[in-house]
């Protein structure tokens, strides 16, 4: 006699640690989907991975062109530039590819079972990839401009990872809006194009008038490109009131995304 199997809904765990879990355990394929995005994006073009590091390189070159005269007082102005393009390409790219690829790929959750956070994840992590290559234009207009290479750029790792955690809180998010609300994926485009504007990638913060320092300070990616650039180009370890603005935008964002995109994924099928 077989014993009787009894199903216990209360001996569930939450729906989002559960996600975490099978995200872990489905880690082959996030490399698989990350690989794929990688050769996608490259098997077609000319110049193939070459490109990620001439895309950046080439609107630097256009930005200080045009902008060169205005802020010609920041100091080795292109790599000021160069570095924050670094951060809010990955930013803007990866947050447009995770919404993108959970609308493209919603075909495949009708057919077999994944993690639904396995794309944004691999749209994150294919960003890690672009931002890792555009290191080398970065490094050769850093020693053109006399910017040397110092130590601290050590902390880059954690600038890089509180980036990735805002990075994924918010394209989980948008990613969510945008299977209930095909718009967004519009709409969003336009919220980029005046978001950059707002962070100091192109200009230095010290250029906005305090009466408008406060909308400064309300950019959440004021904060994560600041972190982001002060080891790279300033040279220097940021401090605690710099640290812990940025790492509790970052956690929070993520745990807000991953909160809200796990508590109605199991509608995505029904929807893309």
């Amino acid at each position: 006699m077989q014993p009787t199997q009894v199903y216990d809904s209360a001996q569930l765990i939450p729906h989002a640690l559960q996600e975490l879990r099978e995200a872990v355990r489905y880690r082959y394929l996030l490399y698989q989907l990350v690989r794929r995005d990688l050769l996608t994006r490259y098997k077609r073009s000319f110049l193939g991975v070459a490109w990620t590091m001439l895309s950046p390189l080439g609107m630097m070159l256009i930005l200080s062109f045009v902008f060169q005269q205005i802020f010609g007082q920041t100091r080795a102005y292109p790599a000021f530039v160069l570095s924050g393009l670094m951060a809010w390409n990955f930013f803007s790219q990866s947050t447009t590819m995770s919404m993108n690829s959970l609308v493209w790929g919603g075909g495949l959750l009708q057919r077999i079972y994944v993690p639904r956070t396995s794309f944004g994840i691999s749209a994150v992590g294919s960003g890690i990839v672009n931002l890792v290559l555009s290191f080398v234009p970065l490094v050769i207009v850093m020693a053109a401009v006399g910017v040397p290479i110092r130590i601290t750029m050590v902390f880059l790792p954690v600038s890089l990872l509180l980036l990735a955690c805002f990075t994924l809180g918010l394209g989980l998010a948008i990613s969510t809006l945008a299977v209930y609300f095909p718009d967004v994926s519009e709409m969003y485009q336009i919220i980029l194009t005046a978001w950059m504007y707002l962070t100091p990638i192109i200009y230095p913060e010290t250029v906005i008038p305090a009466k408008y320092q406060l909308i400064l300070h309300l950019n959440p990616m004021y904060y994560l490109v600041k972190l982001w650039r002060l080891p790279l180009y300033d040279g220097r370890w940021p401090t605690w009131g710099e640290f812990w603005p940025a790492a509790v935008i970052a956690i929070g964002m993520l745990l807000v995304g991953w909160f809200i995109f796990t508590s109605k994924s199991d509608e995505f099928a029904y929807r893309v």
